[in-house]
């Protein structure tokens, strides 16, 4: 039986046929910087733990070999991230499930990004319609890092009973396309997944704690059944066609009713570190069986959301540097309150507001805004839209004594009356700090008087003293006081002082 295998017919049929080890490369991989559970069965898909709210990241990764994929070399790739259900009884019921969680959360997504800390990615959008999917363009040659948030947590879809009930898990979904001809990102690349469960803030370290103690006290023959808890989750290939086709409906009628179910690998993916990224890039060829991201030092424009070229991903921009005003205006359009928002610090909530133009957000009560972002933000959004100032300290008025030139020639002209009444006209000064410095500013700012050449103030006193106006004497001015005021030049001929009567 040994010679007729060793036939050379039969060695040949044998070497074209696939080898068991072979599988196939990945072009990209997504490493989530979360702990996996410790309490999850040797042969069984990981567990990880998420807090609700909180921003995890997820690396995106340039897994390709040399020569794989060319077409995408220096082109941008589209990846989409869902937040989707993990059981089967929900998948076909998730239209039904997520209007419920909208009628409950109104003004709240399951899964949003947290744009400052992401770095890399590019043209974000969400579709109002779809809460639990966020979609973004980036560079494969490029560090890219995507700070998810899920504010669903696993219980809110679990039937209430007698409490304590077990929640749900859910899965996090990423699908990558390339361009078409047509400049359409519908060409399906790849995609991948994991499983987790939401707990309320805090919670998942409370459980991951519970897991790593449970695990202590059991015996080492018992702990041989388990799979060690990994750093971070690796997000699984996920190869059945109908997850593929599903993925690709979504980007093409961006109105998916449902999840279909999905195959988990037959074996766990590899695990990363999310160690920093490297302060200078290099360029790096896959001819090994552990992934690593190729990195160059190609440009591109994130808009509002750091370059991948920081040197940290925790790095936040600016913002979009705009020129509308402090108020927003009813005639405001959609961009300029995106504008608006991002330059008061509302950046949380542009994907929320993303259809809202200046009329719609000023229509919205201070209760609507309050339960859409919250007390705090609520309230100092609706502060914010209401142009609400901080009431000052202290008022002072103040009129610019006027020449007396001036005065002898409205005298003699019989009309000192008239003139008085349009020559005192007085200047509010508005003080948010009981300090003489304040008094020199706001003169200099209201009278248009260079700050540079005031040398002192005084306040004119009993038999025409001039007194040094200090901050205790402004602490001691009463609200609404009068002043005129007049200029002298300053003994050296430099600059002038302001006497205040």
């Amino acid at each position: 039986f040994s010679d007729v295998l060793a036939l050379p017919i039969f060695k040949q049929e044998d070497s074209s046929l696939p080898q068991e080890n072979e599988t196939k490369h990945p072009p990209f991989q997504y490493v989530m910087c979360a702990a996996t559970s410790p309490a999850v069965k040797l042969y069984d898909e990981t567990l990880t733990y998420l807090n609700q709210g909180q921003s995890y990241e997820i690396r995106m990764l340039d897994n390709r070999k040399a020569g794989d994929i060319p077409e995408i070399n220096g082109k941008l790739v589209k990846s989409i991230i869902r937040v989707v259900f993990h059981d089967r009884r929900l998948q076909y019921t998730e239209h039904q499930q997520l209007e419920g969680w909208k009628w409950n959360r109104p003004g709240d997504r399951l899964l949003d990004l947290d744009i400052p800390m992401s770095v890399g990615v590019i043209d974000i959008k969400t579709n109002p319609s779809q809460l639990n999917a966020v979609e973004f363009l980036w560079d494969p040659t490029k560090c890219t890092s995507a700070f998810i948030q899920v504010h669903c947590i696993s219980t809110e879809f679990t039937p209430r009973k007698h409490g304590g009930e077990k929640g749900v898990p859910f899965r996090i979904q990423v699908d990558t396309f390339k361009q078409t001809e047509n400049g359409e990102y519908t060409d399906h690349l790849h995609s991948a997944s994991c499983q987790i469960k939401v707990f309320k803030p805090k919670g998942a370290d409370r459980k991951q704690k519970t897991d790593r103690e449970k695990m202590e006290k059991r015996t080492a023959h018992e702990k041989e059944k388990y799979q060690p808890s990994y750093d971070t989750t690796v997000l699984t290939e996920m190869r059945l066609e109908p997850i593929i086709e599903d993925a690709v409906e979504h980007e093409q009628k961006k109105s998916s009713k449902r999840t279909l179910p999905a195959d988990y690998g037959d074996s766990l993916a590899k695990r990363g570190s999310c160690s920093p990224w490297p302060d200078t890039p290099t360029t790096f060829v896959n001819n090994s069986p552990t992934p690593a991201p190729a990195f160059t030092s190609a440009q591109h424009n994130t808009y509002s959301v750091p370059d991948s070229n920081s040197s940290s991903p925790n790095h936040q921009g600016d913002g979009t540097s705009q020129g509308s005003g402090d108020q927003l205006h009813p005639s405001a359009t959609i961009q300029e309150t995106q504008q608006w928002l991002l330059k008061h610090r509302f950046s949380t909530y542009t994907r929320l507001f993303s259809n809202f133009s200046g009329a719609d957000l000023l229509k919205l009560t201070r209760e609507d805004l309050v339960q859409i972002c919250g007390p705090a933000d609520g309230i100092r959004l609706y502060n914010a839209l209401k142009s609400r100032s901080v009431r000052p300290r202290l008022t002072i008025y103040v009129c610019q004594e006027p020449l007396r030139s001036i005065q002898l020639e409205r005298q003699e002209a019989g009309n000192s009356d008239s003139s008085n009444g349009a020559i005192y006209v007085y200047h509010a000064i508005y003080l948010e700090e009981m300090a003489a410095s304040e008094v020199t500013r706001k003169l200099a700012l209201a009278f248009n008087i260079p700050l540079h050449q005031i040398n002192q103030v005084y306040k004119q006193g009993p038999t025409g003293i001039h007194i040094l106006v200090s901050d205790q004497m402004v602490q001691n001015f009463q609200d609404e006081s009068c002043f005129l005021f007049t200029t002298i030049k300053a003994e050296n001929g430099e600059g002038f002082h302001i006497i205040l009567k």
